[in-house]
């Protein structure tokens, strides 16, 4: 493949993820974006129900079969490699573009916070949640999991090599920080709405799902270093450090 080619092309494929990304923010909290999750004309509720599973299964399909081990063997086949990466990423991005578009808003009140203050708490969580998500993508090479450093390494006629496995920063108290940010990102809101609870509901149990595969795959990838990490790192909530027992002292003579 050309290498030039291949630099654009991922470079786009970078351009269109942030720029998705930055509509889901918007798309959440309802804000700025022209279709929030609560926005547009309500169909009957039957209708919202099963439109909106199907685009949600969608994205999930796509997210979960391509990123698995057996696949991207299989994909490489016909994807050159140094592009693969970028097209996960473009498909993903579709895949949420489709989302957005067909989205069914479901307007009913399941709770609202009143009150500014409270209502500014609300979203400075969901802020906190955002924030957690593009940390904790850093803290694992932003670049590198988005597939813009394949591309750029390929132009530079630099051969690809994964990372090493570590575990900075906050990947040393929880196994998934990321999925973390998501759940804040879900969850906090100063409305939710029956559209908003399913999205937040579903999305929650993909990603419980979800991580099951992917521990397994890392497993396989990583062997024993990342066995080891599973055993002693909790999941989501760090747990207490505990204080080491001080040592009796010795009594005098």
């Amino acid at each position: 493949m050309n290498r030039t080619l291949a630099l654009v092309y991922g470079a786009i494929c970078y351009l269109i993820f942030f720029g998705t990304f930055l509509y889901s923010i918007g798309f959440l909290a309802n804000f700025v974006v022209p279709k929030g999750i609560d926005s547009g004309a309500e169909a009957s509720l039957p209708f919202a129900i099963v439109v909106n599973l199907g685009l949600l299964s969608v994205f999930a399909l796509q997210h979960s079969v391509m990123a698995r081990i057996g696949f991207k063997r299989w994909w490489t086949r016909f994807v050159p490699e140094p592009v693969e990466r970028s097209t996960y990423t473009l498909l993903s991005s579709l895949a949420m573009i489709l989302l957005f578009w067909g989205w069914q808003p479901m307007t009913g009140e399941v709770f609202r916070v009143d009150g500014e203050a409270l209502r500014a708490v609300a979203l400075g969580i969901f802020g906190v949640g955002v924030a957690t998500v593009l940390y904790a993508t850093c803290l694992i090479d932003h670049f590198d999991l988005f597939g813009l450093r394949q591309v750029v390494l390929y132009f530079r006629g630099k051969e690809y090599a994964s990372k090493n496995f570590v575990t900075p920063a906050a990947y040393k108290h929880i196994r998934h920080p990321l999925y973390v940010g998501w759940f804040i990102t879900f969850w906090a809101t100063p409305d939710m709405t029956a559209g908003h609870l399913l999205m937040a509901s579903v999305t929650t149990a993909y990603i419980l799902v979800a991580i099951v595969f992917e521990e397994r795959d890392l497993g396989e990838l990583l062997g024993e270093d990342y066995k080891r990490y599973r055993a002693r790192t909790p999941m989501f909530i760090p747990r207490a450090r505990r204080r080491a027992k001080a040592e009796p002292r010795p009594q005098a003579a």
